[in-house]
């Protein structure tokens, strides 16, 4: 098949996130089929940015074509964002016909996170001639409830009212819709979509970055490890910083048990990191070390060296739909023993028996969780791990997450 997969904020391993585009296109190049990645050159959720000449240009990447749409740089949700998407869209709007022709695709994805690309995917699919294309629309969080829930915009906002026109045209014109989230049914039935048109494939990871030789851990994090391992069992976070991950409460679960023997080691980075490094010289929390993000070929590095591995989430109404976080995919692909805080649709760690999952934004919930799981013997938090890691091979790993793609687009 041709595939061509419509990512506005499609990374790959030199240049950071967002990774499933590029895991996904690698396992369907491996199977034979050939595939286009159409992403913008600036992204804020990258590390680095693709080095390109001005106009569009295309790159390859372990076999994936990268088609690369000039956007301005930007900061921040505000006005700079909205302009950002605006010129890739249009740009892409007015290439779709050149595009169609040049990769006379069998499937056309749009994936950008917001749905306003559907329309320029169903243009692409409009100007395949002879074949017709099948138009697919990839779920990564429901916009636009997720900025109404998440930031607090309002339904009346023409942005947000933009948004959920296409969301509407996606669920009545895509051929197919894949969701990362699991318990999406009833909302997108509501807003038109026939459920025989909707496949689940969730986020997931890689086996060959957790085989063979790992990269070694940055100096800093290894001595951060090794002090707090002098204390005694390690708590590990890895990932973004920001309002979502719930930091806060971790902090003050930490300040609860700052006479007990457990430390905590924090790297990554994100909107809220100045200000979570000021609470802790602030309220002098001696048990927490926060380090900036170390590349992803030293995660599996880092989460070998801790004890417990935690991950939280606000109380939000939004996760009721599911969750499919990479970090906990991570922390469970490297064994760890998982304290999850969180009330969400699904809930892997239960699922998987690989920790313990507890209310979320309560300290003393995450006090108790941890309490419980450091009480246990090495064996029991091995034996944990074993099961999550057994838990992500199985339901998660993408060469069978890509065929289950695939599948659902051949059905």
């Amino acid at each position: 098949m041709n595939i061509l997969l419509i990512n506005h904020y499609a990374g790959a391993p030199h240049l950071g996130m967002e990774y499933r585009p590029y895991y996904l296109a690698r396992e369907w190049v491996r199977a034979g089929h050939r595939v286009c990645v159409v992403a913008a050159t600036y992204s804020h959720v990258r590390a680095r940015q693709p080095e390109i000449m001005q106009g569009a240009v295309e790159q390859i990447v372990d076999g994936i074509t990268y088609l690369w749409v000039p956007t301005p740089r930007y900061q921040g949700n505000g006005v700079g964002r909205a302009w950002n998407i605006a010129c890739f869209l249009a740009r892409l709007w007015h290439s779709a016909p050149r595009i169609a022709q040049q990769w006379r695709p069998d499937a056309v994805i749009a994936s950008s996170t917001y749905p306003l690309d559907i329309w320029v995917a169903r243009r692409i699919v409009s100007s395949c001639r002879p074949k017709a294309a099948k138009l697919v629309y990839e779920i990564h969080d429901l916009w636009p409830l997720s900025p109404i829930e998440l930031s607090g915009m309002s339904p009346h906002h023409p942005f947000i009212r933009l948004c959920q026109r296409a969301e509407n045209d996606a669920y009545r014109a895509a051929d197919l819709v894949v969701s990362m989230l699991p318990k999406v049914q009833d909302h997108v039935a509501a807003h038109g979509l026939d459920l025989r048109r909707l496949a689940i494939v969730p986020n997931g990871i890689d086996p060959d970055e957790w085989s063979g030789p790992q990269h070694a851990l940055r100096d800093d994090v290894r001595a951060a490890v090794q002090a707090a391992r002098a204390r005694g069992l390690v708590v590990g976070y890895a990932g973004s910083m920001g309002p979502p991950n719930a930091l806060d409460t971790l902090l003050d679960a930490a300040l609860m048990l700052r006479t007990e023997p457990l430390c905590f080691v924090l790297v990554g980075d994100g909107h809220e990191r100045a200000r979570l490094a000021q609470r802790v010289e602030k309220e002098t929390i001696s048990n927490v070390t926060l380090l900036p993000p170390i590349p992803k070929a030293q995660i599996p590095a880092f989460l070998r060296e801790i004890d417990i591995a935690y991950i939280g989430w606000q109380r939000i109404p939004i996760y009721r739909f599911g969750i499919a976080p990479n970090k906990l995919m991570d922390y469970m692909m490297a064994g760890c023993t998982v304290l999850h805080s969180v009330d969400a649709g699904n809930d892997p760690v239960t699922e998987a028996a690989c920790g313990l999952t507890v209310a979320p934004e309560s300290a003393s919930a995450v006090g108790e969780g941890l309490r419980s799981l450091a009480s246990m013997s090495p064996q029991e938090r091995r034996a944990m791990g074993e099961r999550g890691r057994a838990y992500v091979l199985k339901h998660h790993a993408y060469p069978a997450l890509a065929r289950r793609f695939i599948e659902a687009l051949q059905a």
